[in-house]
């Protein structure tokens, strides 16, 4: 049914507003012209877009009205990008029905005003202004890309019916309130973020930064502004002078965009050193290691000679301690060996008829045989049929799913263990060594996968603070969630590098110097070494996951972990880091425990630095006095 002009209104209208679509058939376009408009409908706003062909009076094709549960159409024309096969992704996402492009008219959509959370206006140096736009059930929009300029004028027309208020930490980021928004407690209510009101707001902030992930971070760190802000400073209405509402650049061409971005001092120069190629020396006369600390220095700065390595690995993944002697290590040896062959006879034991009725352990049968056979095939340890490695590498997977059942097996932790295997050249101490391999990443494959979306929140917390031109890009182009990055992350890069790389970055990784979280810093220098690229070639969505994929066996391992450390140091030595960087990093102290600083980690990485400086011309030297 048309409707009436009483029905219609039209308030504010700019042409030259693209909609990248990312459609992925060669033959599609992948930017749209079109119309933004902010218009009333028997009285209620709404902000639309829609084709130049549209006259922009028909309902929208695709509704963002709507919370789930709520009915109303669900948006199904956005394709969520490339997913591998084994990637657990899948299992926290929606299965989406890709629908063809058949004409530009289906990509309009129509938000009231009233749904509308949260709008951010980036812009990036050899690109045009564009707004990522998120409704309250936390669904972004396609970014808008404003070729003729206009953010500004619809900021302003916006106003009109709601509150903008922006973001202590990102001055590119908007929240919208209701102009009858009143008190903070009822605006927490209104929004409907906390079941219980914003009270707890801080803590449940602190203690659940994963729930933020995905088109949440802007949601969180607005309500953690409005959490912090006195009661006495109510939310008021912006005038189009305000200051905090940024400029068009073509209108004022002296303008400079604010952004999220640190002042960070140049990155300090980093080497490399030898592969530690000494190992008696830091034994006393019984067998125990005098020089942990040291071990480790040596390890993250060149890695371990092959020879040394089934060794030290047993240390650097918690199957001999420290502190035991040789002898023991001969009677843990003993113990772990007994151990592992009972819960391996536990699952040969079962019989046919018994696994028919237990439908998990089939379950992770099937998931092993598959997985077993497609990985590390290329490596002669694993190559060629009835392969005796293949079948330790069945065996051992199968035995740890009897040792976590919970867990079981899950896709890529074959990945994981091949690498194991192949230095020990042993099933028993692979199955140790993969168990304490585990206990650093096992959460990456929990079936919930809040911890791969905490990393890449984190990932972007970092990449923010290193490079905000680079996240204006992605953003830009709906790829701010990282989520390319997630297969690096979940398997600790072992996709993207030669399998004697990973050998060497593995044991880089697990001496957890300089923090946790090296393995984020790793994924930062490889975004940064691949950033011109990226920008410079102005790669759609779907480029920058095909980009990404392809670098795959292309990345230098030793240019990465210079990278990464020099990426490290910068950020240490920054005067004013964030307090959320300084969390990744493990380098936030609270304030109720200023006086208990971390020593530890501060003299741990003034070594480094010293040590960046120096070289390593004495990588392989004694033990001294930095000994534990």
């Amino acid at each position: 049914m048309e409707q009436s002009a009483e029905d219609y209104k039209l308030i504010f209208e700019k042409e030259g507003v693209y909609l990248h679509t990312n459609a992925k058939r060669s033959n599609q376009d992948t930017s749209i012209p079109g119309f933004i408009r902010i218009v009333e409908r028997a009285g209620l706003p709404a902000l639309e877009w829609s084709p130049l062909e549209d006259d922009g009076r028909n309902a929208p094709a695709v509704l963002y009205s709507k919370k789930d549960g709520d009915g109303g159409e669900e948006d199904t024309n956005f394709d969520p990008g490339y997913e591998p096969d084994w990637a657990v992704i899948s299992t926290v996402k929606k299965e989406r029905e890709h629908v063809p492009v058949k004409s530009s008219g289906q990509w309009a959509f129509s938000l009231p005003l009233s749904e509308l959370y949260s709008l951010r206006r980036s812009r990036f140096s050899l690109g045009r202004n564009f707004l990522v736009l998120t409704s309250r059930g936390g669904h972004p929009l396609p970014p808008l890309h404003f070729h003729r300029g206009g953010t500004r004028e619809l900021l302003r027309a916006l106003q009109r019916y709601i509150i903008l208020d922006p973001s202590p930490l990102d001055g590119r980021l908007f929240l919208a309130y209701p102009q009858d928004s009143g008190t903070l407690p009822q605006s927490f209510d209104r929004l409907q973020f906390l079941d219980d009101g914003g009270n707890d707001l801080v803590s449940r902030f602190i203690h659940d930064p994963y729930a933020t992930t995905f088109g949440g971070f802007s949601k969180v760190t607005n309500f953690f502004r409005a959490a912090l802000r006195p009661p006495e400073s109510p939310i008021h209405t912006r005038t189009p002078q305000d200051p905090s509402l940024p400029p068009q650049p073509d209108e004022e061409p002296g303008f400079e965009l604010i952004t999220c971005g640190v002042e960070l001092g140049p990155k300090p120069d980093v080497t490399r050193g030898q592969p530690l190629d000494k190992w008696e020396e830091f034994l006393d006369s019984e067998g125990r290691v005098t020089c942990k600390e040291k071990i480790k220095e040596l390890v993250f700065r060149g890695g371990i000679t092959h020879s040394l390595r089934k060794e030290i690995w047993k240390f650097l993944l918690g199957f001999y301690p420290w502190n035991s002697t040789a002898k023991e290590r001969e009677d843990i040896l003993r113990v772990k060996t007994d151990e592992y062959f009972r819960m391996k006879v536990q699952w040969k034991s079962v019989s046919e008829e018994q696994e028919m009725r237990n439908s998990l352990l089939r379950g992770y049968r099937s998931l092993i045989e598959r997985d077993v056979n497609r990985t590390d095939r290329h490596n002669t340890f694993f190559s060629g049929n009835d392969n005796p490695g293949l079948t330790l590498l069945h065996d051992v997977l199968m035995t740890y799913c009897m040792y976590n059942f919970d867990l079981g097996y899950v896709q890529g932790m074959s990945d994981l263990l091949s690498p194991i295997l192949f230095v020990t050249q042993n099933e028993v101490e692979s199955f140790w060594c993969l168990t304490g391999f585990m206990e650093l990443v096992h959460q990456n494959f929990e079936e919930s996968q809040e911890a791969m979306k905490q990393q890449l929140l984190q990932l972007s917390i970092l990449l923010k603070a290193l490079d905000p031109e680079l996240c204006d890009f992605l953003d830009s182009q709906d790829s701010g969630s990282l989520c390319f990055c997630f297969r690096w992350l979940l398997i600790w890069f072992k996709r993207e590098f030669s399998f004697e790389d990973i050998l060497t970055l593995w044991e880089v990784l697990w001496t957890r110097l300089p923090c946790e979280n090296f393995h984020l810093l790793i994924a930062c220098s490889i975004l940064e070494s691949q950033r011109e690229e990226l920008i410079g070639s102005n790669h759609d969505f779907n480029t920058i996951l095909k980009h990404i994929n392809e670098l795959t066996m292309k990345l230098d391992l030793q240019s990465v972990l210079r990278g990464a450390e020099a990426i490290y140091l910068q950020l240490f030595l920054c005067k004013e880091l964030p307090v959320m960087v300084k969390q990744v990093l493990g380098l936030y102290v609270p304030p109720s425990s200023e006086e208990e600083s971390p020593d530890s980690q501060a003299s741990e990485t003034q070594r480094l630095l010293s040590q960046s400086q120096e070289g390593a011309a004495a990588s392989n030297s004694a033990c001294g006095p930095s000994c534990s």
